[in-house]
């Protein structure tokens, strides 16, 4: 009668010592570089984590230590864990550059939590932010976090820029009475309208001509805005010219403006003395009847 009773005892000893079929083996710990580059339509890097092992993110730069989130949720104060009601991930601690994050259970298969978290500097990109689960194979054991600059917007292309104009050369300075021949332009004034002009001076080239003047504006006027101009010679036919101001686009009241008045097809046959009229806004027009410039040279007109 004792030999089952002694059988059925050295089985269930023998039964004991036998290891357990389903005991699953230890995760292969990893240590990895992981980017971010904060690019909405790429999908976030995963982080894999355990129980048993606390997982290390070391940042390139200092966080912002009270931005971090767990699902959304705030999880530190002033490097003080902050509870949250039937989490899952335990915060271990938090530095200057890193965090140490740590399950309080193995993530059960596609259990996803992001963890997320802004660089104190404020530069692109500006977050980090990861998706926490557990592989059956290995754990994450650090992740050295990579920050990779988001590709800039190409430049648009620049503008063509216009070829210079005469006013160009005259306000830069490489035009000048010293420097070429010049005319001049005699004073003026239209008190019914408060407009009143200074001497100038008229510049000429082989196409081209240029009266650069001073104009006040009396006080008490509204400001005046000068829109466009025209050279009226011995012939009586207009010749349009461009306006260019200097200073701003209008004259105060009781303050000037200098004013280039600028012909690019001067006929061949033009002469030397022309009435200028400036034309501005509200109909306030302002005749210099005597702008003289330089003769030409011989050969000029080529």
């Amino acid at each position: 009668m004792l030999q089952p009773v002694r059988l059925a005892l050295a089985l269930v000893l023998l039964g004991g010592a036998v290891p357990r079929a389903d005991a699953a083996p230890p995760r292969t710990p990893r240590v990895r570089p992981v980017a971010v580059t904060g690019t909405p339509a790429e999908p976030l890097p995963e982080i894999r984590v355990e129980k048993a092992t606390p997982t290390l993110l070391y940042f390139p730069t200092e966080i912002a230590k009270s931005t971090l989130t767990v699902d959304g949720v705030l999880r530190t104060v002033d490097k003080v864990a902050v509870p949250v009601d039937e989490s899952r991930i335990r915060i271990v601690d938090v530095g200057e550059r890193s965090i140490i994050v740590q399950p309080e259970a193995d993530l059960g298969p596609g259990e996803r939590h992001e963890l997320s978290v802004f660089f104190a500097d404020g530069r692109a990109p500006a977050r980090a932010a990861f998706v926490l689960v557990t592989a059956p194979a290995d754990v994450d054991a650090r992740i050295d976090v990579e920050r990779r600059e988001q590709p800039t917007a190409a430049c648009p292309a620049e503008a063509p820029r216009p070829p210079p104009g005469p006013e160009d050369f005259v306000l830069l300075g490489y035009a000048d009475k010293e420097g070429v021949p010049t005319g001049t332009v005699e004073a003026a004034s239209d008190d019914p309208r408060g407009l009143q002009s200074e001497f100038g001076w008229t510049y000429r080239g082989p196409r081209w001509a240029l009266v650069d003047v001073r104009i006040w504006n009396s006080a008490g006027q509204r400001p005046w805005t000068p829109r466009e101009a025209t050279l009226t010679g011995k012939g009586g036919v207009p010749l349009r010219a461009r306006v260019v101001t200097v200073g701003g686009e209008d004259a105060p009241p009781g303050g000037s403006l200098r004013v280039l008045a600028v012909a690019d097809n001067l006929p061949p046959g033009a002469g030397e003395v022309f009435a200028l009229e400036i034309r501005g806004a509200g109909g306030r027009n302002l005749v210099i009847p005597r702008v003289a410039f330089p003769m030409r040279a011989a050969g000029g007109d080529r």
